[in-house]
């Protein structure tokens, strides 16, 4: 079985190691040492990426006790200096542990389970098994932090059967053989065979993002530490861009947007008013046509050019097509109460450069076609 390494020291990110195997497999290599700093996927923790020798490593996995450490090249039988990737492992163990922590408080205070983990390099998961309020999560995301600032020692290590026989840990398993413990003295104990941080002050801050209702639990969002930093420098920079646009407070921007969407909310209602009228007094000024009639417009919609024609057919015999946009490319809407439009659109989007569908009384699109060819080929 392969030496962990990270079990003795899960700051140990580098190592001198020997190759005992390597071997082609599904259009990769896996290659196996004699130990390793490499953590394999487990726990719902990715495994470690980095380099052995010049060849970088991808993924990690355990398989049987032993650690295939996966490549897109082989590596030969020898020694070879290992390194990690320590920013991932750093960031991937700060956000473990502080899930650790969440977990356990949530089931000491409430008594739910954690029935799902997920960490990957964008998001971090737990699903609960039962529900949580906005309260509940704040107080959880309080009291974790409290945690963090203690500073504990993090204490991880194989108990025996008689000793775990007796230890009120948490585990989604029944672990028979090599069962580990990780100890968050006064907040959490449970099996886990992840590498976590030493003390708790090495987490950094513990966030609680979102929180959504999930299978009659609740799945929780988070992240810690430099996640967790780096999430807030983004959305930082985000909200000083929109408290400069809206010239507000940063702290009242939210405020600043809901008057803004107010405004634009009346605006739309005044602005569809304002259309229904010029679509009105369109088709009041509209003589009645034995042949086609066609309109121009930059300021109607789809919506409103489909208004248009549908009122305006009325004063022909043709098509009535109504055309908004600028020249060469123009959105249209086309009705008639004696031309099959429907079947006549392929030679329309021949004629005009484009394309369109709908019914035999009426079809919409879009064309490439300049206001000249389109009156030429409708007159």
């Amino acid at each position: 079985m392969t030496e962990k390494l990270y079990y003795i020291d899960s700051y140990m990110f580098n190592c001198s190691a020997n190759v005992l195997e390597c071997i082609e497999k599904n259009g990769h290599f896996e290659t196996r040492l004699d130990h390793t700093v490499f953590f394999p996927e487990g726990g719902g923790q990715p495994g470690d990426s980095g380099y052995i020798g010049e060849v970088y490593v991808f993924d990690t996995h355990e398989k049987n006790g032993e650690i295939w450490h996966y490549t897109n090249e082989p590596i030969q039988i020898g020694s070879y200096e290992c390194q990690i990737d320590t920013n991932v492992r750093l960031s991937r163990m700060q956000c473990h542990s502080g899930e650790h922590i969440v977990s356990g408080l949530i089931h000491n205070i409430f008594g739910y389970e954690n029935v799902g983990f997920h960490l990957s390099d964008n998001d971090v998961t737990i699903d609960i098994s039962g529900s949580l309020s906005e309260e509940d999560i704040r107080k959880i995301e309080l009291l974790a932090n409290e945690a963090v600032a203690k500073d504990f020692e993090v204490k991880t290590w194989f108990p025996s059967k008689e000793e775990a026989a007796v230890i009120p840990y948490r585990s989604k398993l029944d672990i028979e053989e090599n069962l580990r413990l990780v100890e968050y003295e006064g907040y959490d104990i449970c099996a886990c065979c992840a590498p976590h941080v030493k003390r708790s002050g090495q987490i950094g801050v513990i966030k609680l993002l979102d929180f959504a209702n999930y299978k009659g639990g609740v799945r929780i969002h988070m992240l810690c530490g430099i996640r967790a930093l780096e999430d807030y420098q983004k959305k930082y920079a985000s909200v000083l861009k929109i408290s400069n646009l809206l010239s507000a407070k940063q702290s009242e921007v939210f405020d600043a947007v809901e008057r803004l969407k107010t405004e634009n909310e009346k605006t739309k209602h005044e602005s569809g008013a304002l259309r229904r009228a010029l679509i009105d007094e369109i088709i009041k000024n509209t003589l009645p046509t034995s042949g086609n009639l066609i309109f121009f417009t930059s300021l109607l919609d789809v919506a409103s050019l489909r208004t248009l024609v549908n009122g305006a057919v009325l004063k022909c015999d043709g098509i009535c097509a109504a055309f908004s946009g600028e020249d060469g490319a123009y959105t249209f809407c086309m009705a008639s109460k004696s031309i099959d439009l429907k079947a006549k659109s392929k030679e329309i989007g021949e004629a005009l450069h484009g394309r369109g569908g709908g019914s035999p009384e009426m079809i919409c699109g879009s064309v490439s076609a300049t206001r000249k060819e389109i009156e030429v080929y409708l007159k």
